[in-house]
This record gives C-alpha cells, structure tokens and sequence, in this order.
C-alpha cells in the first residue's frame, strides 16, 4: 500500500505462497497465478473477479510497512453476492521476512479452509435433499459430522453413501466415509471388530482414486491406529502432512497415535501444532476441545495426571459432550488420588457411553504398551468401573 517496491515483492510472495498452498488442498479449484495476477494494480469489483475467473469466493488483502513492523490483512468475499466470509489482520515483526511469510501464509490457508466450508454448507442446505449433487452431499455431511452425535453421523454416512452412488470416483467421498466409520469406534458407539473392516476399505479406495487426497491418508491411518497398529498410522498421518502442512486433524490423530506408542512429548507437539494452526478448523464444533483432549492423553501417557486433569477439564468446558475427554478426565483423576471426582466424571460418562465397561476398554482401546494400557484400566478400576 506504499508504492514501495520492496513491500510489493513481499506482498507477492505472499500470494503466490496462498495460492500454492491453497492448491494443495484437494477440495478447491484454485485459480493460478498467472490468471489471478491479471487483476493486480486494478480497482475492480469482486463480482467481476468471480464471473471472468467461474470462481464462488475471492480472497483479496493488504501489506503495509512500518519501521520493522508489518500489517497484513486478509478477507475471503463470496463473489457473487459481495458478502464477507471471513477477515483477520495480522501485526508482525520483521525480523526474518520469510519466516514471517510462512507464518501469516500457514494461518491465512488454515483459517480459510473452515470458513469455506462453511459457507458452501450454508449454500447446500439451502437446497432440498433430492437435488443435492456429490459435492453438495459432502458439505452437507460436514455440517452434520460437526455434532459429534450418533444420529447425525448416521446421516453424514448416508450423504456421503449417497454421493459416492452419484459419483463413484469421489475419493473424498470414501475418505470421510472411513474417517466417520473408525470415529463410531472411537466413540463407543460400534466395536472395532464392525467397523474397521469398512473403514479400511473405504479409506484403500479413496487413495485408489486419488492417492494425493490429504483425507485418504487421515482416513486410512485413523483405522491402523484403531486396530492398534499405531506405527502404521503414523506413517499415513506423514504422508497426509507431507501433502498438506496445514492440516491440523492429520496433526491431532499423529499426536494420539504417538501417545498410544508412548512418544508423549513428541505427541504434545503436534497437539500443539493442531491447536495453533486451527483453532476453527474444518470439524470446529466437533473438534472443539479435541487438541486439549490429546494434551490429556499425553500426560495420562507420562504420568503427569494432574496436568492431565486440567487439560481434559479444558476439553469438557469446550465441548460438554467429548466421549474421550471424559474417559481422560476419569483416569487421570482416579491415578491422581481424586477418587471421588473420578466417580463423578464416571457417572456423566456413562451416560454419554451406556456400553462402557472393563471389558471394553481393554478389547477396543489402542494403546500399545502393556503399562499403559494396565494404567488405564486401573484408573477405571478406581473409579468404579466393573
């Protein structure tokens, strides 16, 4: 914004990073560089934008240099109408430029991706149900998945049923459809025995399809780490983040799948990174309290139970209804000596999860090491569990 050349090179390394970024992720067409850098210097109207360039959003921003400080902002505009989507500023130092460049460009692509979705979720349910296309039927289980309840996952897996009959090589389609398959089991809803098998098939099929697919991977590494063969995720969950830095669900489930080997400290890190990366990301009401979960996991896994306590609390005020962050906040509470709140925490946890039980626990749960999945067992002993 100040004619300064050095600031305009910034400003387009800025947006040729977005775009490259943002092409990554495999459910946007995104216009390239060569088309979108036609635009610059120019006054012109984002409606414009969208009809010449066959684009549903634009994303349009701002550099401005003050001494060693810099302001970027940025706003995601539905083409069509002119509304704003989504807007954030960011004030930063400059005292390494592209650092400061990737980390704008990082948080700019993660807190995109959401708000699309978002938008197109709002756009679906305009329509009624018989008329929805494969692409319509997917935003559509999104929104649902988001609940986290049994009744509207069910339904997600019948969009996402539905969009595979109208177009059989969706892969994104298979991917969700296995990652909503393993979360059942995950939940207590189905056992691992029914699920993964599916879930497994799914998630081959959608990397048959399109083995660039960032969910394939996710997908397809969820169901390893539940039939406890966590390295195996582990490897799945890379070559997610291989595709897609930015994909904070793929650093969640590593996180767990490393607690579940016993890695706590590295397992905090990506829970860490998930957190930073997006705090509204794709899933954002369901994913409320899911990085503080992971967090209670891994201090369960390294014995830091009062920590533990706190990090599960976090996730429960977050999103009241988090089947696993409640089973954290009872074992952790128990093998921290706090018996009472254990039985507590128990009581609601049983209402969330009536099947629960010893047996359960020690035929589904995915940890590894014999010691932890001893230490588990024990915290639920305590508290009451039979």
């Amino acid at each position: 914004m100040s004619g300064d050349p050095e600031q305009e090179f910034f400003a387009d390394g800025i947006t040729e990073d977005l775009l490259t970024t943002l092409a990554k992720v495999h459910w946007f067409f995104v216009i390239s560089r060569n088309s979108s850098f036609t635009y610059k210097g120019k006054a012109v109207e984002v409606k414009q934008v969208g009809c010449e360039l066959g684009v549903r959003y634009v994303l349009e921003g701002s550099v401005r240099k003050a001494g060693n400080r810099v302001r970027i902002t940025a706003q995601l505009i539905e083409a069509t109408t002119g509304h704003h989507v989504w807007a954030e500023r960011y004030d930063r130092d400059l005292a390494d430029i592209f650092a400061v460049q990737d980390e704008i460009t990082e948080q700019v692509v993660a807190a995109i991706e959401p708000q699309l979705y978002a938008a197109e979720g709002i756009r679906a349910k305009r329509k009624p149900p018989e008329s929805l296309d494969a692409w319509e039927c997917v935003v559509r289980a999104l929104s649902l998945m988001n609940s986290r309840t049994k009744l509207d996952v069910t339904a997600a897996r019948e969009l996402l049923q539905k969009a595979i009959a109208l177009d059989p090589g969706y892969a994104q389609a298979y991917s969700l459809l296995s990652y909503l398959t393993t979360l059942g089991a995950h939940l207590g809803w189905e056992t691992r025995e029914s699920t993964l098998l599916l879930a497994s098939e799914a998630a081959h099929k959608a990397l048959l399809l399109d083995a660039g697919d960032p969910w394939a991977h996710v997908a397809l590494g969820y169901a390893l780490a539940w039939g406890r063969r966590a390295a195996d995720a582990i490897v799945e969950y890379e070559k997610s983040l291989a595709i897609n830095p930015n994909f904070a669900v793929a650093h969640y489930l590593l996180a767990l799948a490393l607690c579940w080997l016993g890695r706590s400290e590295e397992g905090l890190a990506h829970a860490d990174k998930a957190a930073r990366l997006s705090p509204r990301d794709l899933l954002a009401r369901g994913n409320a309290g899911v990085s503080n979960n992971v967090r209670a996991t891994c201090c369960f896994v390294a014995g830091r139970y009062r920590d533990g306590i706190d990090f599960a609390c976090k996730a429960i005020i977050e999103s009241p209804a988090l089947i696993p962050a409640y089973r954290q906040l009872v074992v952790n509470c128990a093998l921290a000596g706090d018996i009472q709140e254990a039985r507590t925490a128990l009581q609601t946890l049983k209402r969330l999860q009536p099947d629960l039980s010893l047996r359960w626990i020690k035929e589904e749960l995915p940890y590894v090491r014999a010691e932890d999945q001893q230490r588990y067992l024990e915290g639920f002993r305590l508290a009451g569990l039979e």
